[in-house]
This record gives C-alpha cells, sequence and structure tokens, in this order.
C-alpha cells in the first residue's frame, strides 16, 4: 500500500512538471495509476490527475479516456464523466454503456435516455448489456416505441440467443402491458428456459390473465423456486384465486422445494385475504423453523396476516419479539390497530414510532394513520397529522392523502371545508377526490355540491364509473328530486354506463 500511495503521489505532482524526471509516464503507468485510484476508497482524491492532464497538453488515448470516465462514475461525478465521454473521439460502446449506468444507478433517466437516442442515430452495432439497460429505460418511462427499436436493433444485428437479454426483453414488453409481443418472443425461443417462462407469467398475472399463466407454468418442465415464487404471489393478490396460491405453495413442497421469505411473504397474503387463520399459523411455524423470524420483511407479513384476521395480540406479540424494526413494521402494527377498531392504540403507536423511536414515517404510514382517523370519526387528530406532514415529517401529500382527507372531512359533515381543500390542491384533483366528496354529500344530502362534485367525476372517468351515477341518482333521489334522478338513469343508458355489482360505491 506505501508503494501505491508513494506512486499515485508521484505521478499526480509529476504531471504538472515537465522538468521532473517521470513527467513522460507511459499510457500503461497512466493507466494503472487511474485504476489504483478507481479501486480505492477514496477515488474523489485521484480527479485532480485528470486536470492535470489537461494542463500538461497530454494527449489520452481510449483506455485513458475510458479510466478517467470510471474515476468520475466512481466519485459520483457524473457531469464530468459526461464531459469526458464528450471529447473522446471515437467513444466506444463500454463508455457509453458504464456512464448510462451510472446514471441509472443515481435514478436518473433523461440523461441515459439522450444518450441511447445519441447511439440509435449513430448506426453502430450496440451490445447486449447497453440494449438491456435500454429496455430498463424504455419499461420505467413507458416508452414502448424504444423497446419495439431494441427488439428491431436484435433482429438486425442478428444477435445470438442471450438469456439476459431476451429475458430484458420480455420483462419489458410485460411491464409495458404488451403480454402478447412479450409471448410472441416466448413462442419464439428455441429454448424455453424457465427464466423466460417467469417473465412472462408475471406479465399475465399483471393483467389479470390467470389461465394463461397457469399454461406457461404447467408448459415448464424444469420449474425452479423462483417460478413458484411468481405463481404463489400472483395468485394472492385476490380473495377469488387466494385459494390457488395455498394449493401452489403445498404441491411445491410435495415437489421437495424448500419455501424461502418471498414464499413466506406471498402465502401468507393469501391467507389474510381468506382469513385462514389454521393455514397461515402453520406458515408462522414453518418461518420459525426456518429461523428468518428475525427477518423485517417476515415480521411485516406476519403483523399483516394476524390483524387481517382479527388476532391483533399475535401481531402485537411478533411486533414486540423484533429485535430490528423498521417502517414498515410500525406501519404494518399501525394499520393492525386502525382495521381492528383500536384507533387510539394506533396513534399512540404512532406516536412512539416518530417522538420516541424517532423512526422516519413514509407516506404509506400517513395515509393509513389518516385512514384510521377518518373511519373513526377521528377529524381534529386527521387534521392535525395532515398539517405536519411537510412541516414536520417533510412529506408531500399526495393525491390518495388528499382523497383521504376529503374523505374524513365529509363523513365529519365538514363539507364546504372538504370543498376548500380541493380547490387549494397544486395538482389537478383525481376522481378519487371527487368521488370521496360525492360520497359524502350523498350522506348528507347536498344535492347541489353532489352535482358540482358529479359532473367532475364524469368527466374523469370517461364512463367507466357507474358507482358514481348512481351515487349521483341516489343522491337525488333521496332529496325528492325524482326527475333528476331519472334523467341520471337515462344519461348512463345513452353513454352506455353499465350499473355493475359495486354499482353502490362512488369508486367502484
Amino acid at each position: 500500500m506505501a508503494r501505491i500511495i508513494q506512486l499515485r503521489h508521484c505521478s499526480a505532482s509529476s504531471l504538472s512538471k515537465p522538468n521532473h524526471p517521470n513527467y513522460y509516464l507511459s499510457d500503461t503507468l497512466l493507466a494503472s495509476i487511474l485504476q489504483n485510484y478507481i479501486d480505492s476508497n477514496s477515488p474523489k482524491s485521484g480527479q485532480t490527475i485528470h486536470s492535470q492532464i489537461v494542463k500538461s497538453g497530454l494527449k489520452p488515448n481510449t483506455t485513458i479516456f475510458i479510466k478517467l470516465l470510471l474515476l468520475h462514475i466512481k466519485s459520483g461525478s457524473l457531469y464530468n464523466a459526461h464531459k469526458v465521454l464528450d471529447e473522446m473521439p471515437e467513444p466506444t460502446m463500454s463508455a457509453f454503456s458504464y456512464l448510462i449506468s451510472g446514471y441509472l444507478k443515481q435514478g436518473l433517466i433523461k440523461e441515459p435516455l439522450e444518450l441511447v437516442r445519441r447511439l440509435t442515430f449513430s448506426n453502430r452495432r450496440p451490445d447486449k448489456f447497453t440494449l438491456s439497460m435500454v429496455l430498463k429505460i424504455s419499461s420505467t418511462l413507458s416508452l414502448l416505441n424504444f423497446t419495439r427499436q431494441v427488439h428491431a436493433h436484435m433482429v438486425k444485428f442478428d444477435f445470438e440467443p442471450d438469456d439476459v437479454l431476451l429475458s430484458a426483453l420480455i420483462d419489458s414488453y410485460v411491464k409495458l402491458g404488451k403480454t402478447n409481443y412479450a409471448f410472441s418472443v416466448f413462442n419464439k425461443l428455441s429454448k424455453r428456459s424457465v427464466v423466460f417462462a417467469t417473465s412472462l407469467i408475471v406479465g399475465y398475472f399483471n393483467e389479470g390473465l390467470y389461465e394463461h399463466a397457469q399454461e406457461v407454468f404447467d408448459e415448464i418442465t424444469e420449474k425452479d423456486i423462483v417460478v413458484y415464487n411468481a405463481m404463489i404471489e400472483g395468485y394472492s393478490k385476490t380473495t377469488e384465486k387466494a385459494v390457488s396460491s395455498l394449493k401452489t405453495y403445498k404441491g411445491m413442497q410435495k415437489l421437495g422445494f424448500r419455501p424461502n421469505i418471498s414464499s413466506f411473504v406471498s402465502v401468507l397474503g393469501a391467507c389474510s385475504l381468506l382469513s385462514d387463520l389454521d393455514f397461515g399459523s402453520q406458515v408462522h411455524c414453518q418461518i420459525i423453523k426456518e429461523k428468518l423470524v428475525s427477518l423485517v420483511k417476515a415480521a411485516s407479513a406476519l403483523i399483516d396476516f394476524y390483524s387481517k384476521c382479527g388476532c391483533i395480540e399475535e401481531s402485537r406479540k411478533v411486533f414486540d419479539e423484533m429485535t430490528h424494526k423498521n417502517v414498515i413494521s410500525w406501519t404494518s402494527m399501525i394499520d393492525g390497530y386502525g382495521r381492528n377498531g383500536l384507533p387510539y392504540d394506533a396513534l399512540n403507536l404512532f406516536d412512539e414510532m416518530t417522538r420516541v423511536v424517532h423512526v422516519q414515517p413514509n407516506h404509506a404510514t400517513l395515509l393509513t394513520v389518516l385512514s384510521t382517523c377518518s373511519h373513526n370519526g377521528l377529524v381534529s387528530e386527521g387534521q392535525k397529522i395532515f398539517q405536519n406532514m411537510e412541516r414536520i415529517y417533510l412529506l408531500k401529500p399526495q393525491m390518495e392523502h388528499y382523497a383521504c382527507m376529503v374523505d374524513m372531512l365529509g363523513r365529519g359533515g365538514l363539507l364546504e371545508e372538504a370543498y376548500e381543500l380541493i380547490e387549494g390542491m397544486e395538482m389537478k384533483p383525481s376522481v378519487d377526490v371527487w368521488g370521496a366528496l360525492l360520497s359524502a354529500c350523498r350522506m348528507h344530502g347536498n344535492v347541489e355540491m353532489a352535482k358540482l362534485a358529479a359532473r367532475e367525476v364524469f368527466e374523469l372517468s370517461k364512463n367507466k364509473r357507474p358507482g358514481a351515477y348512481m351515487a349521483f341518482s341516489n343522491s337525488l333521489a333521496d332529496a325528492g328530486k325524482w326527475d333528476g334522478a331519472y334523467e341520471v338513469r337515462e344519461l348512463m343508458n345513452q353513454r352506455g354506463v353499465a350499473k355493475g355489482a359495486a354499482s353502490s360505491e362512488v369508486w367502484s
């Protein structure tokens, strides 16, 4: 290490001294010096070498350019890294790939997107790594055309089958909601690996195409724990299909597959929907046996499961036995108290979380607390928490927080305050926000405000929410305005709005 430090000092200083005997460093030695900084715990200190190179008039070769680019990325200076790329006479594919990756790791999308466009117009043959990253950007920004362009590149340049790239392509189509395209890619594969199949299965579940997902699963000859988990999780999202989640979970074990943390969390979710206390308790025993109960993810799932089954004492027992708690654990327990009709326990725990333990709440935590206040008539408490979102918790209210507050104020009969809150929103109110007001108007018989809220809901929902029409019609009927109620029903018929089984709810 001493030799490296000495070499670094000598190299950095000698670059600024033309008369120094070490001034004329070979490219190999300079590349080695830069690599030492890249691999070190303090790469920023090596950035001075770049300025020394510029001052000395040295003209870096491609290898040195790449090393400088990596040095700036490792130092967190993407601006300087981008400048290095721009200064390269002929930027290589690896240079583009490194910089795109650097931006993505920092959660930045706009810059790598521009780099991708630059690559596309250059008509060069991109490598598999770069294309995989482009697919990631495409799905993140919902850019279907970019995914199609990558697909076209793969065909044009006749890429050899590559599991990572093809899986990324299928995954991108799936996330963009184009499972038909994903299946087309999958269907043309000579070797349909479990990786490809898993991506497609996830896509089918996301679109509610359960039979398609099952068909793909059944065709897999060599299954693994990952694809089983995809099936267990996919079926665990709705009460109607939750039983299939339990069956898949049991079938997996009969074939010798050992459940992991993902398996446990998903199947507990299914047990929660079914209120299947017996099955969930057995899963709890398995988690203990596997020595995973100390994991935050497992414990939080157990807290949620027991609270949804009405066993709030069991939830609290799991919570108290946790050695490490995070915001998810606290939120799960607070939600448990709220859904079991114990609002003050929920608020006391929230107070302990924020003031005693000093755990920073997130948006989900505050939505849970606000919802608890709303459903239990604790308007003043809810208003105080909402007011503290930005002032104390440094969280900007999102649309769901506003909808919850409108619901809370509306339930309490404070319709004018609810309307003023909507009017004061910095963002355009969503259909859920107006729907909450419409529901409250019917509850309290305010026909005039119901007309205003209904108009907004009709406009925003594009006839996809029959419950809004029914709520407005019922508001008019409750007020004895039968002609108006009849007109709303006629309007539904004219617009082809189906009443549906859940038409009594504004947000059906």
